[in-house]
């Protein structure tokens, strides 16, 4: 996107959010958000790297379905309160509605053997939802993603 473009984007993204009086609902959104957020890519990076010895950074080895089951398991639990989460956004801000849809069939998708869809790229994974959706979170309060605090 153009610059002129990301300012015309952020201006309407400003202007729906305060003719909609969702601000306060959106911020509180990122705050619930933030904790899940560290959740799902610790999950991501489990699905993907399983540490062996001093090999930090080890494959996953699929065939230990324990493992991604455990991994599966917690991106249950996330979706569980992005139901939450999702039903109170999109009371305020409608588009913000179908992140939870999606990120709930893409994880039906990966517990029936389809694993890209946890982490995969070029399809609606666990993962690429949850990006989406949290770039949205950060766009709709004007927040730029190298702006964002980060926590530890």
């Amino acid at each position: 996107m153009t610059e002129c473009g990301k300012s015309e984007d952020a201006r309407r993204l400003a202007q729906q959010l305060d003719e909609a009086g969702a601000r306060a609902l959106v911020e509180q959104a990122l705050r619930v958000f933030e904790p899940l957020n560290a959740r799902v890519v610790r999950a991501c990076t489990d699905w993907q790297l399983r540490p062996e010895g001093a090999d930090r950074l080890a494959n996953n080895d699929p065939a230990d379905r324990g493992w991604d089951t455990r991994v599966l398991d917690e991106l249950a639990a996330v979706d569980v309160e992005l139901e939450r989460l999702a039903g109170g956004l999109t009371r305020g801000l409608p588009r913000l509605g179908g992140y939870h849809a999606r990120f709930t069939q893409a994880l039906k998708r990966a517990r029936a053997g389809q694993e890209q869809w946890v982490a995969g790229v070029g399809v609606a994974s666990c993962h690429a939802v949850w990006m989406e959706l949290h770039e949205d979170l950060l766009s709709t309060l004007g927040i730029a993603r190298d702006a964002e605090p980060r926590r530890t």
